[in-house]
């Protein structure tokens, strides 16, 4: 299918072709930001999606729990409770959901290791990085309040949604589990909001929250069983501020070092390899694939 194509006379009697353009690169320090309503409105935005993620997707797991918890009488002989299939799809829904609601505003990022990703990539300033990760962070411990609040025993007893190792796997295999599958959830957003992929394939109408939430949806399948499935920072550390024990505080750096690394290897592979940043940036290469 044929596509429109800006077509610019150069000097020599050249022509150039591109029918993208990429944005210009954050600066490292904004400090002009911190004096504009639409970043703390994009602040706002990122508490307050994060929050509302923390509280659906715990919840399911409670509910999961409590569904099949045979000391219980809500054990159902014929659902047995969503299974990890349905938590899988409540996280990978909700950040479906909440990435098309936000993204015109903040970005839609929900979750530190996607932003510290994007940061690399010089898709943000150092100051909305960190005021993102604060925002997020605090958005996940009041939705893991709310959770506590309005189910305070299934919480304490069901573990508060909070992320453990899973006994049978070591601390190596959980942090090569979220290094992964952070490294599989920020590849997907930087591909889904590539200038130069939706120019090229403008003619498929794929709504880049989709294959963000998808990747969520897969790796939560893959990982639920080690780790439980971190691949975001504040989702880790609000459940164990609200949950608050040992074990958990035990494992956190796991899920803040694997996400973040996974993070930082997605956003070299992709901006560095696949688009040559570097090279172009020396100007001894032109990619024209």
């Amino acid at each position: 299918m044929a596509k429109e194509v800006e077509t610019a006379e150069q000097g020599g009697g050249e022509f150039s072709a591109k029918d993208y353009h990429d944005p210009p690169p954050a600066p490292l320090i904004d400090a002009e930001e911190l004096f504009k309503w639409s970043f703390y409105r994009a602040l706002i935005a990122e508490f307050i999606a994060t929050l509302l993620f923390l509280y659906v997707s715990v919840l399911t797991v409670i509910g999961y729990k409590v569904q099949t918890d045979t000391l219980k009488n809500t054990v159902d002989a014929d659902c047995g409770g969503v299974g990890i299939l349905g938590i899988a799809w409540a996280f990978g829904g909700m950040i479906f959901i909440l990435v098309y609601c936000t993204a015109g505003i903040s970005g839609g990022h929900i979750n530190p290791a996607v932003t510290f990703g994007l940061f690399l990539g010089r898709k943000v300033s150092l100051i909305r990085a960190i005021m993102y990760m604060v925002a997020q962070c605090l958005g996940a411990i009041c939705g893991c309040g709310l959770v506590k609040a309005f189910q305070k025993t299934y919480y304490n007893t069901y573990g508060g949604g909070a992320n453990e190792l899973q006994s049978g796997y070591n601390k190596g295999t959980g942090l090569g589990a979220e290094i992964i599958g952070t490294f599989v959830l920020v590849y997907t957003v930087f591909s889904a909001t590539d200038p130069k992929r939706s120019a090229r394939d403008s003619h498929v109408p794929v709504l880049a929250p989709l294959p963000i939430g998808f990747a969520v949806f897969m790796v939560h399948l893959a990982t639920i069983p080690i780790t439980g499935t971190g691949i975001n920072p504040a989702r880790s550390f609000g459940a164990a501020v609200i949950y608050n024990r040992e074990k958990a505080w035990d494992d956190q750096w796991i899920f803040w070092v694997g996400p973040f690394v996974g993070a930082a290897i997605a956003a070299f592979y992709h901006q560095y390899i696949l688009r040559a940043a570097a090279i172009k940036a020396l100007g001894s290469f032109r990619s024209n694939a």
